[in-house]
């Protein structure tokens, strides 16, 4: 392991197993009450899951590239989703082209003027968007014989070959069991992006992401609130993300882009007042609209293309 803060990673990825084999062994018996409460705690589990497979994407957990290759394997099956699929709609399209025509997920693309549509739709229509990107990608990878395409694929064999064991096994336990946490998780996910970047200055040093600095909220999702620095440094280890947020970060940006409470900023964004504001607090004057430009899905660039320490 290169950092032994990912013993949290480990600790919350094998609890998710925990609780998604409590839900399916327990379904029929466990009291109502006690179910949904695991199954609750299954779905928020899938999303930290999810956040996981963001942070091995951009700082492998291992110094053994086989023993990250298996991780990458259980992440997957934690969100029901290849964890090398996440790599060219994040690392490569948003990363490099934050907010821009070739960023798959900007946030202009929602274009609502009722803003809770935008927030409550992002994650269904941003996700769908994605998979063309992910297809002419990986079609690259596969003419160009590269590691990442047999890794997709393998991730890809086991997640489906598993869901297909579960659905024959009983069809209704694995959409409550397993379905529907996974697309809780993608859906929370990929949403996050509409919270982070909506109403920034992508063209700023200091003002082009927002940040949430809940102490509970960063620990259960590895400060993946600081969210600033990562743009920064997006290879640098989650358990720093923090100390250098403080560092580099809070004396230079504008203060409205920390906001504590991510549950408050949500309800006061997209319910009431519900206005979409830049965050200046100005009514946010949308750009015209722009197709997906493509990007180079012929880069060799896959996991390292954010490394900031190798040695960590």
């Amino acid at each position: 392991m290169r950092n032994d803060a990912d013993l949290r990673t480990m600790g919350l990825t094998a609890t998710y197993f925990v609780f998604f084999g409590i839900i399916w062994r327990y379904y029929y018996t466990l009291p109502s009450l006690v179910w949904w409460l695991c199954w609750a705690l299954t779905c928020c589990l899938s999303f930290f899951g999810a956040v996981a497979v963001h942070n091995s994407i951009h700082c492998p957990v291992f110094h053994s590239n086989i023993a990250n290759q298996v991780f990458q394997v259980v992440l997957s099956l934690t969100y029901g989703h290849p964890v090398s699929n996440y790599v060219p709609g994040h690392n490569l399209s948003h990363h490099h082209n934050t907010q821009t025509a070739r960023d798959v997920m900007r946030t202009t693309k929602m274009r609502f003027r009722w803003h809770f549509l935008n927030g409550i739709l992002f994650g269904p229509i941003i996700g769908m968007g994605m998979l063309g990107n992910d297809k002419s990608y990986f079609d690259v990878q596969y003419r160009e014989k590269r590691p990442i395409y047999k890794q997709m694929k393998l991730e890809q064999l086991i997640v489906f070959t598993l869901a297909g064991v579960l659905m024959i096994l009983d069809f209704r336990k694995w959409v409550l069991c397993a379905l529907l946490p996974h697309l809780f998780a993608k859906d929370c996910i990929v949403s996050l992006n509409i919270l982070q970047h909506d109403g920034c200055d992508e063209k700023s040093t200091y003002n082009h992401s927002r940040n949430f600095t809940s102490p509970f909220l960063n620990w259960l999702c590895y400060n993946n609130g600081y969210h600033t620095i990562h743009h920064m440094q997006p290879g640098l280890h989650w358990s720093q993300l923090r100390l250098k947020h403080e560092e580099l970060v809070a004396p230079h940006m504008h203060p409205n882009l920390a906001q504590t409470s991510m549950g408050v900023y949500m309800f006061k964004t997209f319910i009431y007042p519900g206005r979409r504001t830049t965050y200046l607090g100005d009514p946010y004057v949308l750009p015209p609209f722009e197709p997906d430009q493509p990007w180079f899905f012929a880069t060799k660039e896959t996991y390292s293309d954010t490394y900031t320490d190798k040695t960590q």
